[in-house]
């Protein structure tokens, strides 16, 4: 099934005069931005589900891409998928890849033939790893696909869910140990409730806490060492998730104490669907101590719902990627293509388009992002808006003052402070000149 990609050559740099839709213009994975080589900066990997397991499918109409997998079932069907996905990986350079156990295995009835068929696929997985270098990035459960999950996994009314739930978890956590995974995920796609009219919301949070707590125990017992990482998301399929932002789930893992092992992956579109811009979220999650990984994709400014499209924004990428560099990149995450391609799209190559152009977007953000922090106008200035902070009465109000003691100060010294300005467009005009 390898021949699916046969007229496709490796895809390499050839930089940003190159008319070759298929070469790098931007990464050059070993080009050394701020110390590091662009591949460890940016960590790139590729999604298992939208590459290789979406057809195309809409609720408006069947699916589009009719690869030579998709004809198939069970185990022929897995393996050969399993082919494709590491031949694309391999010409595309990516480093790291990342699944859900129902992306990669053949189909299921039973939790106890979902636990076989997961365990059938990781011979030839592991194999095919060793055979191309290719990493897991992170691997997950999907909680959210089957009917038996319509009420959540984890927040699910009934236990014998949160137990199939409980299956899944356990193989897939073990299933990312064998592999070398660096992280595992929990995307909350049912955790959350359509009308309060049926849902006891204080139950199923102690739920989804219960099977985080869990599955931390369990990460400790087999020796994965990388986090568990919840990935924000504010709605849809539900109408409320519980995981709706950075700042939700800060106070989420705080009440039930799981900050010590459990980060964020977050991702631009759910971002945009929680009113929020993706540089906010980077900004809070690593300003609350729980950065971990990206999902790279955007939405559409005239869609309300996750269109998982290629991240291309410039601008956008660009006051992300200052934020991540000012606070030392990654550890163990990195940029994962949450993304696809249009249902229109629907050439071999159209696969290689969308994540060649991606990971261009991001390797152009980055040198933005680093000439704007090798330049310093913008530290610069923030260091002078803040500068009072640095001196006595900042000192005092952080370390020292009461309420009282303060406000005597304050009476005493008859300070009278005058507004200054925040230079909101001089400091857009700056970036604009990096972008």
């Amino acid at each position: 099934m390898s021949g699916y990609f046969d007229k496709i050559d490796p895809i390499k740099f050839e930089g940003p005069d190159t008319d070759n839709p298929l070469a790098f213009r931007f990464y050059d994975a070993d080009k050394v931005v701020m110390g590091k080589t662009m591949a460890e900066h940016l960590r790139a990997a590729a999604c298992y589900w939208h590459t290789f397991c979406w057809d195309g499918f809409d609720v408006f109409g069947a699916g589009t891409f009719s690869r030579p997998w998709h004809e198939l079932e069970g185990q022929e069907m897995a393996e050969a998928k399993l082919d494709a996905a590491f031949d694309f990986f391999s010409k595309l350079g990516f480093p790291y890849f990342c699944f859900h156990d129902v992306d990669m295995m053949a189909p299921a009835v039973t939790m106890k033939e979902h636990v076989a068929n997961l365990g059938r696929i990781l011979d030839p997985l592991e194999e095919k790893m060793g055979e191309t270098g290719r990493k897991l990035l992170w691997g997950t459960a999907n909680l959210f696909s089957h009917p038996r999950y319509m009420g959540g996994g984890a927040t699910n009314p009934d236990p014998e869910v949160f137990a199939c739930a409980a299956v899944q978890v356990r193989a897939m956590l073990d299933a990312t140990k064998r592999l070398g995974g660096e992280n595992y995920v929990f995307w909350g796609g049912r955790e959350g409730y359509d009308t309060l009219l049926n849902t006891d919301l204080s139950k199923e949070l102690d739920q989804y806490a219960r099977m985080l707590s869990m599955a931390v125990d369990y990460k400790h017992k087999i020796g994965l060492v990388g986090p568990l990482l919840i990935e924000p998301k504010p709605h849809e399929p539900t109408k409320h998730q519980y995981d709706r932002d950075v700042g939700t789930i800060y106070g989420f893992l705080e009440k039930y104490d799981l900050l010590a092992d459990v980060k964020v992956n977050i991702e631009t579109n759910h971002a945009t669907l929680a009113g929020l811009p993706m540089d906010h979220e980077i900004a809070a999650a690593y300003a609350l101590g729980i950065f971990g990984s990206i999902d790279a994709n955007r939405g559409d400014p005239q869609n309300g719902w996750d269109t998982d499209q290629f991240w291309n924004d410039p601008l956008d990428i660009a006051k992300s990627m200052v934020h991540i560099l000012r606070n030392g990149g990654f550890t163990t995450g990195g940029f994962n293509f949450d993304a696809k391609v249009r249902r229109q799209s629907i050439g071999a190559e159209d696969l290689f388009y969308g994540h060649i152009g991606g990971i261009d977007a991001l390797a152009k953000g980055l040198l933005s992002a680093a000439a704007i922090i090798e330049d310093g106008a913008t530290d610069r200035f923030l260091d002078e808006r803040y500068e009072g902070w640095k001196g006595d009465l900042g000192q005092f109000i952080m370390k020292d003052a009461s309420l009282d003691t303060l406000a005597d100060r304050a009476l005493q010294e008859s300070y009278d402070p005058k507004p200054r300005s925040g230079r909101q467009e001089y400091l857009e005009n700056l970036l604009q000149r990096y972008v």
